[in-house]
């Protein structure tokens, strides 16, 4: 998983300049606006990240709980259906 810090340079390397539309009027963020900007998409980015890792661990262990009983994901459904 990357860092908040590498997520921001990221943003920044990805998107040199950002603009916000106000009032159908293109305004392009400079200074403390940009650095908001790139920090919101990096939690942003850290809160999927973490997500992804949960359902992994989660299929993971699933993964083993049905290879130490034997069976197939198919016929544990069977089973409990």
């Amino acid at each position: 998983m990357k860092t908040k810090a590498q997520l921001m340079a990221q943003c920044k390397a990805e998107n040199p300049t950002m603009v916000q539309t106000v009032n159908g009027e293109e305004i392009e963020l400079t200074g403390a606006e940009y650095n908001a900007a790139c920090e919101a998409w990096a939690e942003m980015q850290l809160v999927q990240q973490t997500n992804q890792a949960e359902i992994e661990a989660k299929e993971s262990e699933k993964a083993a709980l049905l290879a130490r009983l034997g069976i197939t994901a198919e016929e544990a459904t069977l089973l409990l259906g």
